[in-house]
């Protein structure tokens, strides 16, 4: 893990690499001028060969000359950077000087709330890599990052910002393994492990449990499968606690459709359909790191969705934890149906609030594209969630839930079905989940874009992103303070 430290001024301190922001026209902070006298003259020059003008998203890489560092990073942030514009300078940065042993920086001086907790954020997630299956791994040599003239506030929140980057690269990793090493059975092994080392309470639900505790919709889904479902909880208790929070992901560690298959190119990425548990066990372990003072529960359903010779069919009906029943007219719509068990056991709990997160429907990536999140749910619980979100920099928008569209997935023969028309995917897929938490503030984020990006850029590698961690621990934060 890189050591995250405070350095004084820039001339005293020395580096492999430095890296400094630049506004629009290479209008430098105290420090970029300093780097840019010490410099000279040329590098006006090898900044317009570079085509570098401060621009968000621009950085160029320049010799360090006779300053105490070997390179200059220049990262763009144009005109009144917040908070995201730093992360993600922070994350090019990272990303090109892999190769340093040390590192510094003056990002966390961006005069922008939250600029010292992005740096080191970006910076960390920029670095980050999923190579544990490469015969020949090129991991990131840096092992320190030093923030120039860091005052106590800085360092404060370079702490929080180290803590929920490890967070995300955690949820990142399980995102990104392969779904044979990821079974029920062993992503609760690795919640177990997590539990004991920032000392959350678990109870994992098994096989027989899951069975005979009315867990009809993860029972349903998982019986195709040659691997048992589990059902995780994650229990963050701090004493004198008053809020209390209570986050479900899905967690289908992998989705081939069940008997209604996908097509092959259709499965390729289907390891990442458990990227909402992913996200549950990022938060919860971040949460606990940090100490909020807020009671939480992290629920995960964990299953494959697999056309096993005892699949659910078509035509089934399922009961769910709360009584109600769904008839099954597509078993890869699925993850409805696990999250209606996950949703009805959290609100048995009586929270102040329950989120869900899930890389639900592809509709909702046809309306929002592949970088922001669909948000629904009660006015209460929404409006939270998606403050939470702009404070942590993570993308959402919201999305109605119209009453007269319930009709659309009324079933002749249970209380709903699992699809409705072909428009408005996204939003049946909600409605359906919103029968499961009675009067309990609730918000409901459909992450089937962001949970994976598809190129690399400034933070992100292409792959699993780690989306909703960050939101879950400032929403966590948030109501630790209320």
């Amino acid at each position: 893990m890189i050591d995250i430290v405070a350095g004084g001024s820039a001339s005293d301190s020395a580096a492999d690499a430095l890296i400094v922001g630049s506004g629009p026209d290479r209008s430098y902070d105290t420090i970029g001028v300093w780097v840019a006298e010490q410099l000279g003259d040329w590098l006006d020059a090898y900044l317009d060969d570079a085509d570098f003008g401060g621009k968000p998203g621009q950085i160029a890489v320049v010799p360090g000359g006779e300053t105490p560092y070997r390179t200059i990073v220049f990262a763009g942030l144009g005109d009144a950077p917040d908070a995201e514009m730093v992360r993600q300078a922070a994350g090019s940065s990272g990303r090109a000087v892999r190769r340093a042993v040390t590192a510094a920086t003056s990002l966390h001086l961006v005069p922008t709330p939250g600029a010292a907790q992005a740096a080191v954020e970006g910076f960390l997630l920029g670095q980050y890599r999923f190579d544990r299956h490469l015969s020949d791994p090129k991991p990131a040599r840096t092992e320190s990052l030093t923030l120039i003239g860091a005052d106590d506030a800085a360092t404060a929140a370079a702490h929080r910002g180290r803590i929920a980057a490890s967070a995300v690269a955690m949820a990142r990793d399980l995102v990104n393994e392969s779904a044979v090493n990821k079974a029920p059975a062993e992503m609760a092994r690795i919640a177990g492990q997590m539990a004991d080392r920032v000392g959350l309470r678990i109870k994992v639900w098994e096989e027989d449990e899951i069975r005979d505790g009315g867990l009809g919709g993860l029972w349903g889904v998982s019986l195709g499968a040659a691997t048992p479902p589990r059902l995780v909880e994650l229990w963050h208790e701090p004493e004198g606690a008053e809020a209390f929070l209570a986050i479900v992901g899905k967690g289908i560690v992998f989705d081939s459709g069940g008997l209604s298959l996908k097509p092959a190119d259709g499965m390729e990425t289907m390891k990442t359909d458990m990227a909402g548990a992913a996200a549950v066990f990022g938060a919860m372990q971040a949460i606990a790191e940090l100490k909020l003072p807020v009671r939480v529960l992290g629920i995960t359903p964990l299953t494959e969705n697999m056309p096993g010779g005892a699949a659910t069919r078509p035509g089934d009906v399922l009961e769910a934890r709360n009584g109600k029943t769904i008839e099954v007219l597509n078993t890869d719509a699925e993850g409805r149906l696990v999250l209606a068990d996950g949703l009805s056991l959290a609100v048995e709990y009586q929270p102040d609030l329950v989120v869900d997160m899930a890389t639900l429907t592809g509709a909702c990536k046809v309306a929002l594209g592949d970088k922001i999140a669909g948000l629904f749910g009660t006015v209460d619980g929404a409006d939270q969630v998606q403050a939470a979100a702009e404070a942590a920099g993570e993308r959402v928008w919201p999305l109605p839930l119209p009453a007269d569209y319930r009709k659309k997935i009324d079933s002749d023969v249970a209380d709903m079905k699992n699809t409705g028309p072909r428009y408005g995917g996204a939003i049946n897929a909600a409605l359906l989940l919103k029968e499961f938490v009675g009067d309990v503030p609730w918000a409901h984020l459909d992450i089937a874009g962001p949970a994976r990006a598809s190129e690399t850029e400034h933070y992100l590698l292409k792959g699993g992103t780690g989306f909703g961690v960050r939101t879950m621990v400032a929403l966590a934060a948030s109501l630790g303070e209320a």
